[in-house]
């Protein structure tokens, strides 16, 4: 029985293999396609092998903007990409996008590492003009990684992982970093896989550790809390800078695991103290982009049994600013149980006394190098000074960092700074170690 109507369109087999070669967004090729022209480029070039570069570009921030505005405003600013790069890439040259907000390219007349980062800086310039979106302007940065042909692969597929190993250096340094893939970047990103593994491990063994600095009332020197700082001593690697392994947690997808497990250890060792005296917890910027924290952090306080009131939760302006709504919805919540919100390394960010108006914090707490120089410095001291003053017209608590002498601690107390910290008043120490400091400094101290 024949159908009724005009028949189906016919498609042809050149259209077919153009369409699945195609991406149906922007119209540049696909991997396949991608793939298919390394690999016809390596084999003309076999006998005699000649370089040849490419490159994969990552849109810096684009995910927050796609939240933000939408997917339909994220698919046009993927489509002006798109044509800009075809506009901008050198002749010979072929881009293609390679999934999401990554884009490829091939650099057949690139033959060496200048060559790369010079194009790498002509395409992020043209990427970091604004896109319009009709009714706003939006700025974005790209990151890139490239890989050299044959030094970074002789196929498709470990050339493939070069470029992506040299893109995601790029995305650990910050927002628009150029990288050639070398065997040092290679040794240096192996190491860092290594670093994850042990540290996973550490994490399942509960073999890292929290250490207790102490925070005191500057007037007197009588201690008010403990910061909590993470440790980790691993047996092959010997002792691990937090400054290492936390940004390593936040980068490989784990600082809630790491986060949850010292948050643990911090409040059950907070039992043992002085029911007065806070415990202070720094939380990360992914934590703060993370609807789920509040919730982990009051349920892990409620299996220990600590006081929300007790914890004290120290973040960065980069951390808030990184997802600001969400970041609101988390202090609002917990704030709203009891926990308190301290604005850490105040006065190191862009744009602080913003973040004071729009956010509401508990405490603020001046960065170590303006401290580490208010007896020296005229500029550090007047900083410091506006900062004790603002606060107490905000009714915020302060705290300075860094204290290390008594000339910093009288010049604090003399301007009227509440609470200070730094090696001067305590190191960070273990908790068996800050039991005997709190019976040598804490008055009327009995063991629990």
């Amino acid at each position: 029985m024949k159908s009724a109507g005009n028949p189906l369109p016919q498609v042809s087999q050149n259209e077919l293999q153009a369409m699945a070669y195609s991406d149906p967004l922007t119209g540049l090729g696909n991997r396949y396609r991608l793939r298919d022209k390394v690999r016809l480029l390596a084999a003309e070039r076999a006998q005699d092998p000649a370089p040849f570069t490419i490159c994969i570009a990552n849109l810096d921030g684009f995910k927050p903007i796609n939240d933000l505005f939408g997917a339909e405003a994220g698919d046009e600013i993927l489509c002006q990409v798109a044509h800009r790069l075809k506009a901008c890439i050198p002749d010979g040259a072929t881009v293609t996008r390679h999934e999401g907000d990554e884009f490829a390219f091939i650099l057949p007349l690139v033959f060496e590492r200048t060559g790369a980062e010079r194009i790498g800086q002509m395409i992020k310039d043209v990427l970091s003009a604004p896109y319009d979106l009709g009714d706003r302007n939006v700025r974005l940065s790209a990151s890139f990684g490239f890989a050299i042909y044959p030094f970074a692969g002789a196929d498709f597929e470990e050339l493939l992982k070069s470029a992506e190993t040299a893109l995601y250096r790029s995305k650990r340094r910050g927002r628009g970093q150029i990288t050639v893939y070398s065997r040092e970047i290679a040794q240096e990103m192996k190491r860092a896989t290594q670093l994850e593994q042990a540290l996973r491990n550490a994490i399942i063994a509960d073999a890292v550790d929290v250490h207790f600095q102490p925070i005191v009332r500057v007037a007197d020197g009588g201690v008010v809390g403990f910061e909590a700082l993470a440790r980790w001593i691993d047996a092959d690697l010997g002792s691990v800078s937090p400054a290492v392994f936390v940004p390593l947690a936040e980068e490989r997808g784990f600082i809630d695991a790491l986060s949850e497990t010292l948050l643990r250890k911090a409040a059950e060792a907070a039992l043992s103290w002085p029911r007065e005296l806070f415990l202070s917890f720094n939380l990360s910027s992914a934590q703060l982009m993370d609807p789920g924290t509040t919730e982990t952090i009051l349920s892990t306080l409620a299996r220990v049994g600590l006081d929300p009131y007790r914890l004290e939760l120290e973040i960065t302006e980069t951390a808030v600013m990184t997802s600001a709504d969400t970041a609101q919805r988390i202090i609002t919540d917990l704030r709203r149980q009891g926990v308190r919100i301290a604005l850490d390394d105040f006065g190191t960010g862009q744009s602080s006394l913003g973040r004071l108006r729009d956010f509401t914090f508990d405490k603020v707490k001046i960065d170590r190098a303006f401290v580490s120089r208010i007896t020296t410095d005229r500029a550090s001291e007047h900083i410091v000074k506006a900062i004790i003053a603002m606060c107490q017209g905000l009714d915020l608590e302060v705290v300075a960092e860094g204290i290390e002498t008594p000339a910093d601690a009288g010049k604090l107390n003399q301007l009227g700074c509440g609470m200070g910290q730094g090696y001067f008043y305590g190191k960070p120490a273990d908790s068996a170690a800050t039991l005997r400091y709190l019976h040598e400094h804490y008055r009327d101290f009995v063991t629990l």
